[in-house]
């Protein structure tokens, strides 16, 4: 990981790199962020300048930090607009081969200035910082998030399901298989570890989880699985789309975070005299996640098509609440099976998806549960069944509030937050909001049907 100024080349590092990858028959190097609308940015060199990039790096425009998620400029109070030029600086610990794009590699950029200092608004330095601040604690944290995608026959921009087949069911894993295959081979000998995947609940959707790591680590891995599955599959003739919603009241897709808390002991999430066996830490993380989800939709789901998704009784994770495998709510505790708890306990945060930045989703997660352990907050009572089916009045008895349900409101939820204002700071805090109500604002008046259109290929 890079530091707080443009790191000197590391010969030791890059010149082993550089040999294997040439001998890979590497020919290009693709630098990658991800910015504020959740859109992966790449800028790309030859591998014989890898050297160069890795002390000087590659120039970006720092404008892409208020644009929206079709590509519209805009301007926030600190950033935004034509001036300026950053370096992108590759992490050359995850330089990989592309094994789907035969002849590049890739590797996710630090953003810094031209002067030296780290840009005020890295993404991936945000998450960094946190990581760091939980260090500073004696805790650390794992994450992983889960993805899921669907397949489409290409040559239009409707949605026409490539595979057929029940959800989960073993007629559409059958049309799978091949793709199937070649996908978890690519993503093994790019140095992923695939835990599952199969044909999920959506029409032509699958889904698929990768090991989980430092939350900087599993943000990468993020961008890395989706650029592979999207290499996969237009290598079989398909098109993969990770919009939340590719047909109004059909069902969406999702990425969940799923993330574990530890510190020199152990697992918080297990072993403890608290419910299910939460430890004080642990459950004050997970309250304190759990405080903060109304804002940490506008980061995680904050897209005007997020909002397709996140309806009632759809198993998105649209209430306020937490429950040990309870899939309607936003926060679900999984304590794992007799005998596994003390490595797989975790918690699942259903709400977000792939119009995300992973990066930004990872920081303001853990920033969020951060300020639950040093405030020792604990959790409410939790939820079970469906709270749809209970009447309003009922809900606000037990205190079960819905999450945001449009973009401006969650942008308002976002601004009001002072625990991720401080953790974002002002310029990176900003330029978010400008992204999300600029988004709202553009797709205030859409149907639902010209939001999906809208945004049915953008991810």
């Amino acid at each position: 990981m890079s530091g707080d100024r443009i790191p000197a080349a590391e010969p030791a590092e890059l010149v082993p790199a550089s040999a294997r990858l040439r001998a890979e028959g590497v020919e290009l190097v693709e630098l990658s962020i991800v910015d504020n609308a959740g859109i992966v940015r790449v800028k790309t060199a030859p591998l014989d300048r890898l050297p160069e990039l890795a002390r000087y790096g590659l120039g970006a425009s720092p404008c892409f930090e208020t644009f929206t998620f079709d590509d519209v400029m805009l301007r926030g109070t600190h950033l935004g607009g034509p001036d300026g030029d950053l370096r992108l600086i590759p992490d050359i610990s995850r330089l990989t081969r592309l094994v789907a794009m035969p002849g590049w590699a890739w590797a996710p950029a630090d953003k810094y200035t031209q002067d030296g200092p780290r840009f005020v608004a890295c993404q991936r330095a945000f998450a960094a910082r946190q990581v760091a601040a939980a260090a500073s604690m004696g805790l650390t944290v794992s994450a992983a998030f889960e993805h899921e995608w669907a397949l489409a026959e290409p040559g239009t921009d409707d949605f026409v399901p490539a595979v057929t087949g029940s959800g989960y069911g073993q007629v559409r894993l059958e049309a799978l298989a091949d793709y199937g295959l070649a996908l978890v081979r690519t993503l093994r000998e790019q140095g992923l570890e695939v835990l599952q995947f199969h044909p999920e609940y959506a029409l032509g959707q699958a889904e698929l989880s990768v090991a989980a790591k430092d939350p900087v680590g599993a943000a990468d891995d993020a961008v890395l699985t989706r650029h592979t599955i999207r290499a996969v599959s237009l290598r079989h003739g398909w098109r993969a789309s990770f919009a939340p919603c590719l047909v109004p009241e059909g069902a969406g897709a999702g990425a969940h975070l799923h993330l574990s808390v530890h510190d020199s002991r152990g697992n918080l999430l297990a072993g403890g005299r608290g419910r299910y066996g939460l430890q004080p830490d642990g459950e004050a993380f997970l309250a304190g996640v759990l405080r903060e989800l109304p804002a940490l939709v506008a980061i995680g789901a904050g897209n005007p098509a997020s909002f397709l998704r996140l309806g009632p009784s759809r198993w998105a994770g649209i209430w306020q609440v937490w429950g040990r495998e309870t899939r309607e709510a936003a926060l679900r505790l999984i304590t794992g099976t007799e005998g596994t708890q003390s490595w797989a306990a975790n918690a699942e945060i259903k709400c977000f998806d792939a119009t995300a930045n992973p990066y930004l989703v990872a920081g303001a997660v853990v920033a969020a549960g951060l300020a639950g352990v040093r405030e020792e907050l604990t959790l409410p009572d939790e939820i079970t069944g469906d709270p749809a089916l209970l009447s309003e009045s009922d809900r606000a008895g037990v205190g079960i509030e819905r999450l945001p349900a449009g973009p401006e409101e969650a942008a308002d939820a976002l601004a009001g937050s002072e625990v991720l204002a401080e953790a974002l700071e002002p310029e990176l805090h900003d330029a978010i909001l400008t992204v999300r109500r600029g988004e709202a604002a553009r797709f205030g008046e859409a149907t639902p049907d010209e939001v999906a259109a809208a945004t049915r290929w953008t991810w």
